[in-house]
């Protein structure tokens, strides 16, 4: 379920020409990304805080990973909060994220787009 409810909100976002970008390359985040099949086409791209993930690519969907400052040159119509359990903090650091538009998504327990 939880894999079926993300994969239909990527679908309908890009039906929608919306950008997705994921905060967070950890490896739980990542693990769930490649069971969903997730791939380039879908995230657009990635953003960790690690110096040492930046410039690398998210294992499987090759989603290439940037620094947070890069955020809002992307400026993703959708951030999907890898981390879950630290969804507060993130949209605490990314809330200039709204003021583009863009929304916070977080895949478990259920896909949920957050206000």
């Amino acid at each position: 379920e939880v894999r079926d409810s993300f994969l239909a909100f990527l679908r309908q976002a890009k039906a929608d020409g919306k950008t997705v970008a994921a905060y967070g390359a950890a490896a739980k985040g990542n693990t769930f990304l490649n069971y969903a099949g997730v791939g380039p086409d879908d995230i657009v791209c990635a953003f960790d805080a690690n110096p040492h993930k930046q410039g690398r690519f998210l294992p499987g969907s090759h989603a290439p990973i940037y620094g947070p400052d890069k955020v809002a040159e992307v400026k993703p119509d959708y951030v999907l909060i890898l981390p879950w359990n630290l969804k507060d903090e993130i949209m605490g650091q990314l809330a200039y994220v709204r003021d583009w538009g863009g929304r916070f998504v977080i895949a478990s327990p259920v896909t949920k787009v957050l206000d």
